[in-house]
């Protein structure tokens, strides 16, 4: 859990380890990101990617219940 160690363009810093995935995606969606494509990913966890016209894309990894983001970072 380490959203807070890592800076996506865009959006302010996280200040918290994790996040609900809905106030996530609010942000993503609000900085102009949208949701490109899933991914199962280690652990049961689920990688998602974000596409933005100026920034690079961003691969987020969820909870296996994909109720929490757990880090988020540009790729």
């Amino acid at each position: 859990m380490t959203l807070d160690k890592h800076t996506i363009q865009g959006i302010a810093a996280f200040t918290s380890t994790t996040l609900p995935s809905s106030e996530f995606e609010k942000l993503m969606i609000n900085a102009g990101y949208s949701e490109v494509g899933t991914a199962p990913a280690q652990g049961g966890r689920i990688k998602v990617w974000w596409s933005h016209d100026d920034y690079p894309r961003v691969e987020s990894i969820y909870s296996p219940d994909k109720n929490t983001v757990l880090t988020a970072y540009h790729v």
